[in-house]
């Protein structure tokens, strides 16, 4: 095979990824069950069945976004917007559940194709218009939280029928005591890992994100890769309201906010790196049960909100800074 087919890049890229799990996710699987045990002792109620699920189905919609958001950043790229366009989908299909009756079927095709469109945004102007992904998300954040806002009107959403309620966070919506809409996370992560892992066409997001002009040269379709990947990011984000929606009942205008922060915090925690070209799937799950682990504890253990963002930002700078020094050395050897 030539040393410069996009088959071969795509397999060189693959390289470093090819074990099942790797270390980084073999230290946050010590340090959750670590932490699980401590919490046990110190706050046994985050233990009880119900708070169990309660932390596995807020998990869930951060881990959808993260699953595409982690083959995003592995081509250097990122999201801000996610939180916007959450809000954005979310009030489309709310009003769609509560005035027009719409059925299951109906809400999950309307969150996939809002949030798709709301990818192709981003797509368009970061693939075709070569807009950095930083300076275009961000923008998008606001313009997406805006039309959000529009749709909301004065008032927030009230009365929404729980037609989703499969995947909700009521009791019945679960298997062997785990959300459905966890097993849903778990499902979609299995299948983007298997993509990245073993598809070569998966394995040219590492490429890419390694060296865009050299994947370029190699024959990889690297801005047709791109706008899809943050297509992918929007129907992410549509089936994440999908679940998020499951209790029905009330939407309020702030919905979103802050939702970027914890989609990225699991990915980088999770060890996708900043600068492109490595991370799993699997350490993204890892990351947000982390994350929601940690949120919960500051709960249970009755310490003020605030703390949370505390502590997850320590453990950002502490990962990326991990992160860079060992890009460093690598540049150095």
């Amino acid at each position: 095979m030539s040393e410069n087919t996009p088959a071969a890049l795509g397999e060189r890229a693959s390289r470093p990824h090819r074990a099942i799990v790797e270390g980084q996710e073999l230290v946050l699987i010590g340090v959750i069950v670590a932490l699980w045990v401590t919490l046990g002792f110190v706050a046994p109620t985050i233990l009880e069945p119900s708070s169990v699920f309660a932390i596995f189905y807020g998990v869930a919609p951060i881990a959808i976004m993260g699953i595409a958001m982690t083959a995003i950043m592995c081509t250097a790229g990122i999201d801000v917007s996610v939180g916007s366009s959450l809000a954005v989908v979310m009030a489309v299909v709310a009003l769609l559940l509560r005035d027009l009756q719409a059925g299951a079927f109906v809400a999950i095709v309307a969150a996939i194709v809002v949030g798709g469109l709301l990818g192709a945004v981003n797509a368009s102007l970061i693939a075709f218009g070569r807009v950095p992904a930083m300076v275009c998300t961000f923008g998008t954040l606001n313009v997406f939280r805006f039309v959000a806002l529009q749709v909301f009107g004065d008032s927030q959403i009230a009365g929404v029928p729980d037609t989703l309620g499969f995947v909700g966070g009521g009791v019945d919506a679960a298997f062997l005591g785990i959300p459905n809409a966890m097993w849903l996370a778990v499902v979609l992560a299995i299948l983007a890992w298997f993509y990245m892992r073993d598809f070569a066409t998966g394995r040219h997001i590492y490429a890419i994100g390694n060296d865009a002009e050299a994947a370029r040269l190699a024959g990889v379709k690297v801005r047709r890769r791109i706008f899809w990947l943050y297509v992918a990011g929007g129907v992410a984000v549509g089936i994440a309201a999908v679940v998020s929606l499951g209790n029905g009942g009330l939407v309020q205008q702030n919905v979103g906010f802050g939702v970027e922060m914890s989609v990225i915090a699991a990915c980088v925690i999770g060890g996708t790196s900043v600068v492109g070209g490595r991370g799993t799937v699997l350490g993204t799950m890892l990351g947000a049960i982390l994350v929601g682990t940690v949120q919960a504890a500051v709960i249970h253990l009755h310490l003020p909100n605030q703390l949370t963002l505390l502590f997850v930002g320590v453990i950002i700078i502490i990962t990326v800074g991990v992160d860079l020094a060992r890009q460093a050395r690598r540049k150095r050897s």
